[in-house]
């Protein structure tokens, strides 16, 4: 009989976590939360791309979530050994800033607030947009406190929410749908 694969290893149980390389850190450590975050914003990344609906989309959406989990890995990692983490930098930076250049061509500038939730999908993205702002907010006092020092993380969060909220836009426009104002005309 097949040993079954352990889900759990129960090194939590005692409200610490493991960083990658050596070292033990408190659940509710800035680091911690930070990478709570980031793996948040991950999952309603992925809630978006399953509800998106549009293949070219989704693809970006698909390359974003790998590119938090790289993140993830440099702030989970304390020290030098982030170096060895470090693949996020000036040119994923540069990506991003081009598929908001790109996708921005299809839409206009709002003249006010969006509310979220025409549809799933922008829905969906407007949750990951929120949660992509946390996350840099979370990684912002790591910088400040000289826990991480890659600045281009916090760059690359920064417009990946930018990114998200001009993909909401492309799916309204696409879908026919006119965005609803948060201030009623």
């Amino acid at each position: 009989m097949a040993a079954m694969p352990e889900f759990f290893t129960g090194d939590g149980d005692d409200g610490w976590t493991g960083l990658l390389g050596e070292g033990r850190i408190p659940k509710h450590h800035p680091r911690a939360e930070a990478i709570g975050s980031l793996d948040e914003a991950a999952a309603c990344l992925g809630l978006a791309r399953a509800m998106i609906g549009d293949a070219s989309l989704a693809a970006i959406l698909q390359t974003i979530q790998r590119h938090l989990y790289q993140v993830m890995a440099e702030v989970a990692a304390p020290g030098e050994t982030a170096l060895r983490f470090r693949t996020i930098g000036g040119d994923q930076v540069r990506w991003v800033e081009m598929e908001i250049e790109r996708l921005s061509q299809e839409v206009e500038t709002p003249a006010g607030f969006v509310l979220g939730g025409d549809s799933p999908a922008g829905g969906a993205l407007d949750l990951a947009r929120t949660v992509v702002r946390r996350a840099e907010r979370r990684l912002a006092l790591l910088l400040e406190q000289g826990e991480v020092e890659n600045g281009d993380l916090l760059s690359y969060l920064n417009r990946v929410s930018s990114l998200c909220f001009v993909m909401i836009l492309v799916c309204y426009r696409r879908g026919g749908i006119a965005p609803t104002m948060a201030k009623q005309g």
